[in-house]
């Protein structure tokens, strides 16, 4: 009997909805619906009776020397800062660490962007030559890194040099070549690609992707369509929205570190002037050459 019991079908309650009548008030508070609100209500009223208990045993005179250095404004309590002189061997150490941490962060986002950049295969060839410019303008830049370090660099002997940092940049991965070899000068002017890979002309530039013709010919290409290749076009869609931010955020986080450096240099020893700015903006110090021992 028992059994028959459990397994025999149970009624579902439904709740009762708001009336019509009362539409215009909302959805039927139910009975969980009130055990939060008296919940929240009575945890509100404690706290209120807890800080009027407070007020009413504060000693008037009590004094400890924390409120020399606080206030309260609007009904918030602030701390002021004390003015702290540190030494010019802590600030320069505070310096050190900053700029270590930037450009290990710099280069966590650049092996993200090497990666990001591998996986990433263009189907046309606007995108592939789009992708290489980024390529040579990413080498571009770190040349201008270069010569920016050099030119506002400054060390303690007065040399325009700049200090190399103590964390090593990560390397750039290069993209991918294929070098042909030839016998004479004459070959190399009228080498065909096509005709050398055995391949059509829309594949030439595409080594992921460079199928011979006998494998054009002979096999079936299957073709992706539908939400297959509406789920891919998203996802590379999504990748290339991933490194163009990469490649912002390596930007600001190079421009950081050459400030900091800057910043370094500019507390070291050694007279210097200003000469003027560089293509990002900061400024280019002159250090004046001193004469070593």
């Amino acid at each position: 009997m028992g059994t028959a019991t459990i397994c025999a079908p149970r009624r579902t309650h439904r709740e009762r909805s708001q009336p019509l009548a009362r539409a215009k008030l909302g959805m039927l508070e139910k009975h969980k619906d009130y055990v939060l609100r008296a919940k929240d209500f009575h945890k509100k009223e404690d706290a209120i009776k807890t800080l009027k208990e407070k007020a009413a045993f504060r000693n008037p005179d009590e004094f400890y020397f924390g409120m020399i250095n606080s206030e309260t404004k609007k009904g918030v309590h602030v701390v002021k800062r004390r003015n702290e002189k540190f030494d010019h061997e802590f600030l320069t150490l505070l310096k050190t660490q900053d700029q270590n941490y930037v450009a290990y962060q710099r280069s966590v986002n650049l092996k993200k962007i090497d990666r990001l950049k591998e996986g990433i295969h263009y189907v046309d060839e606007d995108n592939d030559e789009e992708q290489s410019g980024v390529d040579q303008k990413d080498g571009d830049d770190h040349e201008d890194d270069d010569d920016d370090e050099m030119s506002m660099g400054g060390s303690d002997d007065g040399n325009a040099s700049s200090r190399k940092s103590g964390s090593k940049e990560a390397k750039r991965v290069n993209r991918p070549s294929h070098i042909v070899f030839v016998d004479d000068e004459e070959q190399a002017l009228n080498f065909d690609p096509v005709a050398h890979f055995e391949t059509v002309p829309e594949l030439v530039n595409k080594p992921a992707m460079r199928l011979r013709k006998s494998t054009l010919e002979t096999q079936e290409i299957p073709v992706i369509r539908g939400k297959d290749a509406e789920t891919i076009e998203r996802q590379r869609l999504a990748q290339a929205r991933e490194l163009e931010s990469r490649l912002d955020r390596e930007a600001k986080l190079r421009a950081v570190e050459l400030e900091l450096k800057m910043q370094k240099n500019l507390m070291g020893k050694g007279a210097r002037k200003k000469v003027g700015s560089d293509s990002k903006g900061l400024a280019v110090y002159k250090w004046k050459t001193r004469r070593q021992k």
